[in-house]
């Protein structure tokens, strides 16, 4: 572990299906970094058989086990870890104490509504007066919607963002357990006059145009998503409605089901006992990791409506491989951050950390979204 000062960046996860895209990333980016998680073995067959290229890679794996001590010592001599072990509020405050021991900037995947809310309240200041940055939720599904809802809010005297995300192939094994346990355990929130108000837990399926195609699309509220905090501080911005969903309706269908299935079977169980059975019927719903992405069949839509009282825009940035959109994101975040300083120190959104313009640069730059396509009437 002491040749972490060698290495300026720690991916821990790096053996799961979005660690490995990270670690792709990063070697594409030409920066060393070191490969952790529980399972040597898991990280190294990872390493060999998932990133193409890694032989030419600057890497090391370690194991290391998940205790604020271990990783603290991990982390120690390196300047960014990039998280992707979740769900995250369960199993990310020992990363992000770690970081604090040892002067690390954070990122993560997340889009566990309540974690990114607990990372604000809870530890924002502290890393903010460290001069360090705390950017949860840099991963397609936040953070390109949130590039396009930027672009939208140039045009002066909007305040209101109402945001549709999409993507085409199923979740990894470690979303689906994130999803369905923030799902069961956690409100979902959006934004109301600079308010956090709750969706209501029956609220059901939505019916959403999307961009692009003429056949409408099945949407969930999915956990209220990063937005609403993100731009709960924003002057410009007093309310954000964020909905989502996969391109494949059977799946958007059974979900409501499944989740409604789940909360009546962990009734009056303990914390740790719900987590087991939710992670259970996770398993039961995705087992296996999905295929690398097929940018002809993974595509991405991203498209926000922004109003106020005299004046409209409309943003849409179409995609693909969402999954390799995060895994590049999160390389970015850390190439950013070994350059210099971030754009805003404390808990920060990517575009607020990094700049909008930028992470759109980085994405297109990489063939992984087109010109956004934005409209404006004033």
């Amino acid at each position: 572990m002491s040749n972490a000062s060698k290495k300026p960046v720690v991916v821990y996860g790096a053996s799961g299906y979005t660690g490995r895209l990270v670690c792709e990333y990063l070697r594409e980016y030409n920066i060393p970094f070191i490969a952790a998680g529980r399972s040597a073995e898991k990280l190294h067959a990872a390493m060999k058989s998932n990133v193409p290229g890694i032989e030419t890679a600057d890497f090391e794996v370690v194991e290391v086990p998940h205790t604020v001590e271990a990783l603290t010592e991990l982390f120690r001599g390196a300047s960014v870890v990039l998280n992707t072990v979740g769900p995250f509020a369960k199993f990310g405050h020992e990363v992000v104490r770690a970081c604090l021991a040892t002067k690390c900037h954070y990122t993560d995947t997340t889009g566990e509504q309540d974690w990114l809310i607990t990372l604000d309240q809870e530890y924002g200041a502290q890393f903010a007066a460290a001069g360090l940055l705390l950017s949860p939720g840099i991963a397609h599904m936040y953070t390109t919607g949130e590039i396009a809802a930027q672009i939208c809010l140039e045009t002066p005297g909007l305040d209101t963002l109402d945001i549709a995300v999409f993507w085409g192939g199923s979740p990894t094994i470690a979303s689906t357990q994130t999803i369905l346990v923030n799902a069961a355990t956690s409100k979902a929130f959006y934004l109301e006059q600079n308010k956090y108000v709750e969706w209501q837990p029956d609220a059901g399926l939505y019916s959403l145009a999307i961009p692009g195609q003429h056949e409408t699309a099945l949407a969930l509220p999915w956990g209220g998503t990063s937005h609403p905090v993100w731009f709960k501080r924003d002057p410009r911005v007093a309310n954000v409605k964020v909905l989502g969903g996969v391109f494949n309706k059977p799946l958007m269908l059974g979900v409501p089901q499944i989740v409604a299935a789940a909360l009546k079977a962990t009734e009056g169980m303990s914390d740790d006992e719900k987590y087991a059975a939710l992670s259970a019927t996770a398993s039961q719903v995705m087992n296996t990791m999905p295929p690398r992405e097929n940018p002809r069949i993974n595509k991405s839509v991203d498209s926000v409506h922004a109003s106020g009282p005299l004046g409209r825009a409309h943003c849409t940035i179409f995609g693909n491989s969402n999954y390799k959109q995060t895994g590049l994101l999160q390389a970015y975040a850390a190439r950013s951050l070994l350059q210099g300083p971030p754009k805003k120190v404390g808990f920060a959104s990517g575009c607020q950390a990094f700049g909008h313009h930028e992470l759109l640069g980085a994405l297109r730059s990489f063939g992984l979204v087109q010109k956004p396509i934005l409209t404006v009437d004033q």
